[in-house]
């Protein structure tokens, strides 16, 4: 299989209509990658929608607003991530009335024999499915932290005056996505005091599924960032929302819809969780100038058919519903 070195690279991008040249843009084509750069940011959401670049500068902006993007969020993720994990322990520890795993699976993970009264034998299968998947993971975890020494979790295996791990060290170890799942297997109970220890709007939640919905949604984005993926067209989107996930920020902020068809949308649902965490509206405000400006800075950056196809047209005014009415 042939290959091209960066000089036919170049002449590669030019013969596509892209104007090259100089030793800066060549070094710029270096460290960011053709494969990895050029090749991923060409296109918006899929390979089908390319991006009418007609130079290099427009390629490289492009992949810096990723890049700029993803330092903006990282920090607020990784705080929303923590917060909320922390809030779920403490409901989980007060429900089950211990720090034990097996208490925990026990009183407030739903399975056959605590299945709610109206639930067919079929449902009460699924949700026994659903504990069984669950301990296997969390197994699975604590297996993988022991085998990699982690202190966090050795400490209790290792040491004569503990049985097992306590469920705060295992939150300690749970990515994102397996703590969205724990909430999913949670009974209805403990979801919904969760919910309302965290403050979300559960008028239209009527299954208590919120909790654990949006953290996939956040986990999507939250694993793009931590992967370097693209980010700034949602390509890593997931998931579908229900009803209940659009009408909850809608009411909550004031938007006509919700799509999570868009990064801003990303970004409102990371707000209303900093709301609801007590985060100041000065903090919040801030954040949300922040991605103006450098989505701004983005427009200014590239031609208007590029900026057309990845600034949503009301992005603007969305960006100020969510700083001037309900935040």
């Amino acid at each position: 299989m042939s290959y091209k070195t960066t000089d036919a690279l170049i002449r590669h991008l030019r013969d596509n209509g892209i104007a090259i040249q100089g030793a800066k843009q060549k070094q710029q084509l270096i460290n960011t990658g053709y494969y990895h750069g050029y090749k991923g940011y060409r296109f918006f959401e899929n390979a089908q929608r390319r991006l009418p670049f007609t130079s290099y500068d427009e390629v490289y902006a492009t992949i810096q607003y990723d890049s700029d993007l993803k330092a903006l969020l990282y920090g607020k993720m990784m705080f929303i991530e923590t917060a909320v994990k922390n809030i779920a322990l403490e409901s989980i520890l007060v429900n089950a009335n211990s720090e034990s795993i097996q208490a925990m699976y026990d009183k407030v993970v739903s399975g056959y024999n605590n299945a709610p009264a109206t639930a067919t034998p079929e449902q009460k299968r699924k949700l026994q499915q659903n504990k069984l998947n669950l301990q296997n993971t969390i197994q699975s975890n604590l297996a993988y932290s022991y085998k990699k020494n982690n202190p966090k979790i050795t400490h209790f295996y290792n040491n004569v005056g503990y049985s097992d791990v306590p469920v705060w060290a295992l939150f300690e170890i749970m990515t994102m996505g397996d703590f969205g799942y724990l909430l999913s297997c949670l009974t209805y109970d403990v979801r919904d005091d969760i919910s309302r220890r965290l403050g979300l709007n559960v008028c239209c939640d009527t299954n208590r599924q919120l909790i654990y919905k949006y953290i996939y949604t956040l986990k999507d984005l939250r694993n793009a960032i931590a992967h370097n993926a693209v980010v700034f067209d949602t390509r890593f989107r997931n998931i579908d929302p229900t009803n209940a996930m659009k009408q909850c920020l809608k009411l909550e902020i004031g938007l006509p819809y919700v799509n999570f068809k868009t990064i801003g949308d990303y970004i409102v649902l990371m707000c209303y969780y900093m709301k609801l965490l007590k985060v100041s509206k000065t903090e919040i405000n801030s954040f949300i100038r922040e991605f103006e400006k450098i989505t701004n800075h983005y427009r200014q950056a590239v031609n208007s058919a590029v900026a057309a196809i990845v600034i949503h047209p009301d992005l603007t005014a969305r960006m100020n519903i969510l700083k001037k009415q309900r935040i």
